[in-house]
């Protein structure tokens, strides 16, 4: 992997995640107040983009009610700090198998499926200048648990996605998932430039070493602009590997609680720590606007 020439970077902070993450720290950010206040303390850290999922405020499960969406744009609209929302579009695509043993019918309580129109309310009310589009299936964790994406559900998704203005982040988990990613942008249904998360760390996805890394990014077509992140203890050192290899940076409580051995952090800590490793490498940290400009999104409000 040779050293990119590009040395200005910017920072998307995932403020919260949908994993089962509020009960291990109090840091993670649960009502559309607290996902709203961390999504302002990363920009004011240094973040130029909040990727943002939402909780049920009482009892901390992921959730998909728009009302908790436009409650925490509009907690954030009201702040007047100027960072670029990024709403999940992940949710929705949750296939849980019965058992091993008798697969069906699925499990009625954790199975989450709804159509692509559904999946978008959020972004079709709220109008984000950035979405997810998580470009593939895969199996998560140890159980019967599904992260759906057909191809046609990605295609109507993407189709919907691009009437709308907003720019999709497409995710990639898998190499597999950036070969859908070029069929998607080969359909005329993702516009230039074309916006990709490298989801590095994850099982059962692409594993996060330097030579996986690598050869995803190695797989890119020439001006796709890319952001790269692990989760755990080694989302702070894949900082420095993001941006060695042309990348951008995401950091966040979604992906990682830790900022030290037994040292637990906040959103603002990790976009903090990330901006140190990246200036003391020599890199400069783009703000908003000039995430704006690069990624050619239509800005919404502010």
């Amino acid at each position: 992997m040779g050293l990119s020439a590009n040395r200005e970077v910017f920072i998307t902070c995932a403020v919260t995640g949908s994993g089962d993450t509020a009960g291990r720290s109090d840091k993670v950010p649960v009502t559309p107040r607290e996902i709203a206040d961390a999504a302002i303390e990363a920009a004011k850290a240094g973040a130029a983009v909040a990727h943002i999922h939402v909780r049920d405020s009482d009892t901390g499960a992921p959730s998909r009610d728009l009302a908790l969406y436009a409650e925490v744009v509009d907690y954030i609209k009201q702040a007047k700090v100027d960072v670029v929302l990024n709403l999940t579009a992940g949710m929705g695509g949750d296939l849980v198998i019965g058992s091993a043993q008798q697969p069906l019918p699925l499990n009625p309580v954790s199975t989450d499926m709804i159509g692509a129109v559904e999946r978008l309310e959020h972004v079709t009310a709220l109008l984000p200048e950035i979405c997810t589009l998580d470009c593939g299936t895969m199996n998560f964790g140890e159980g019967d648990y599904i992260m759906t994406n057909t191809p046609s559900m990605l295609m109507a998704m993407a189709r919907q996605i691009q009437s709308l203005g907003a720019r999709p982040e497409i995710e990639v988990f898998d190499s597999g998932h950036l070969e859908l990613a070029k069929w998607l942008k080969n359909q005329g249904l993702i516009d230039d430039p074309v916006v990709v998360q490298l989801c590095m760390g994850i099982a059962w996805g692409a594993p996060d070493d330097i030579a996986t890394l690598n050869a995803l990014v190695q797989n890119l077509p020439e001006g796709w602009i890319f952001s790269a992140f692990s989760i755990g203890r080694n989302q702070l050192p894949f900082t420095a590997l993001a941006i060695l290899s042309g990348g951008n940076i995401r950091v966040g409580l979604e992906d990682n609680l830790w900022l030290a051995k037994g040292e637990l952090a906040s959103n603002g800590d990790l976009v903090a720590r990330a901006v140190t490793i990246a200036t003391a490498m020599g890199y400069s940290i783009m703000g908003p606007e000039q995430v704006r400009e690069k990624l050619k999104l239509q800005k919404r409000w502010g």
